[in-house]
């Protein structure tokens, strides 16, 4: 039996400015992808961590050096407006260039989603996934036909292809090959919002005061300094051989980039900045593991719980323990 389709309306074209520029960015501004390990659940217990400097407003700055979907740092940008200065920053460089996108041109972005969200809802749900396979095929295609490190128009049609795909596919993921092409799977959704025009407008607002970076994580050097907090949710380290999903990106992030990350973290500790970072808890599997306890040794680790939900299997989510490391 077919689906039954609440259409999308198409944005009136004669929507004033107020409406758009006041209205609707006045919305909570939050993740406009599906990110997998996102921090949305964590939130409350993420902030009940925060530096009491943050509340005091001596923290003038925020760096989030593994982007990602970006829960937390949206969440820091609303709440606590003392902090003037964000750098946000992520190895995987079309996730920077959606988030540069937004930055720089939310309306075409939009007008694009809009014309594909409106195809999409007209098709039979045969025709759907043929839809979703042929974008796919498309944004791969033209993997190495786009400057990567340059603002220009073909982005924004890229960023609207990516968010497509990430609103179609399968558990919402974002995960890719060795050769860094999109090999996530339709997910067969039933009525997917592809085009939430409000919320892109509020993160295009807060991203008007964000410097957006493509690199390694310690491209955020220069801009951490005794004033800044730094949240970093890098990769998390495989419970088991089976475990593993950490391609959101070509570059793997194994174990040694793991002791390079705990260096950085020592590196910024000795700065002054306030840092907290997240991470996987190896004794979920082995009680002997003390891989994190050993590498950030010295540093206060508390241990929090968080729903698994990137296997497919229902039977195999539930809650799990997490560590949260700080330095303060």
């Amino acid at each position: 039996m077919e689906k039954e389709k609440n259409k999308p309306k198409r944005v009136s074209e004669v929507q004033t400015s107020y409406i758009l520029n006041f209205v609707e960015v006045s919305k909570i501004a939050k993740p406009f992808l599906k990110w997998a390990g996102g921090k949305g659940q964590l939130l409350d217990t993420l902030d009940s961590l925060l530096p009491v400097e943050i509340r005091s407003g001596e923290i003038k700055k925020y760096a989030e050096p593994f982007i990602g979907g970006g829960a937390f740092f949206f969440h820091v940008a609303q709440n606590y407006p003392d902090i003037g200065e964000f750098f946000i920053s992520d190895v995987n460089p079309e996730l920077i260039l959606v988030y540069k996108t937004i930055q720089s041109d939310v309306e075409n972005l939009i007008l694009q989603l809009e014309e594909i969200e409106l195809e999409y809802h007209d098709l039979s749900d045969i025709k759907q996934k043929k839809f979703f396979y042929n974008k796919r095929d498309e944004f791969n295609k033209n993997l190495t036909a786009i400057d990567l490190t340059r603002f220009q128009s073909e982005w924004v049609t890229r960023a609207a292809v990516l968010i497509f795909l990430n609103r179609t596919c399968f558990n919402g993921l974002f995960r890719v090959n060795s050769k860094g092409a999109f090999n996530v799977p339709f997910g067969d959704h039933n009525n997917p919002k592809i085009c939430d025009a409000a919320n892109l407008r509020s993160v295009s607002l807060l991203l008007q005061k964000t410097r957006i970076e493509c690199g390694e994580f310690e491209i955020s050097k220069d801009f951490i300094d005794d004033k800044t907090f730094v949240y970093f949710d890098p990769p998390y380290r495989p419970l088991s051989k089976t475990s593993n999903f950490n391609s959101y990106s070509r570059a793997e992030f194994g174990d040694e980039a793991q002791k390079r990350l705990a260096k950085y973290f020592a590196t910024l500790s000795s700065k002054g900045a306030k840092l907290m970072l997240s991470n996987s808890e190896p004794k979920n599997e082995d009680p002997h593991d003390l891989f994190f306890e050993e590498l950030y040794k010295g540093f206060k680790i508390e241990i929090v719980l968080a729903a698994r939900n990137i296997n497919s299997g229902t039977d195999k989510r539930g809650k799990i323990k997490e560590l949260v490391i700080t330095n303060y």
